[in-house]
């Protein structure tokens, strides 16, 4: 008796174990992708170049994926995305993050 609900139970404890480690990679990979583009826009804000603010985006996130930033009149926009890590790393969008900072220039 407790076989057969064991394998009944089982398949959903597996997919609902596996839909929340995706969830938290997904979260988690936002959050890193947030800091690296916060610390792209102080460097950029500061008047950094090019290289230095993938540098600083690639040092506090090294599995970005790509990285953009435009200078407008008085600010500054960083836009880091990269894709969720793990087992779901083919199956999930890329994730992104953007952050702004007045130029100090």
């Amino acid at each position: 008796m407790v076989t057969a609900e064991m394998a009944v139970a089982l398949p959903a404890l597996v997919l609902v174990l596996g839909a929340a480690l995706t969830v938290q990679s997904v979260v988690a990979t936002r959050a890193r992708c947030l800091d690296a583009a916060r610390t792209g826009a102080r460097a950029a804000a500061r008047g950094d170049s090019e290289p230095a603010i993938r540098a600083a985006v690639a040092a506090t996130y090294p599995r970005v994926d790509a990285v953009t930033f435009q200078r407008s009149a008085a600010m500054v926009q960083v836009v880091v995305s990269a894709r969720p890590g793990g087992f779901v790393r083919i199956a999930l969008p890329e994730v992104s993050a953007s952050a702004v900072a007045v130029d100090e220039q």
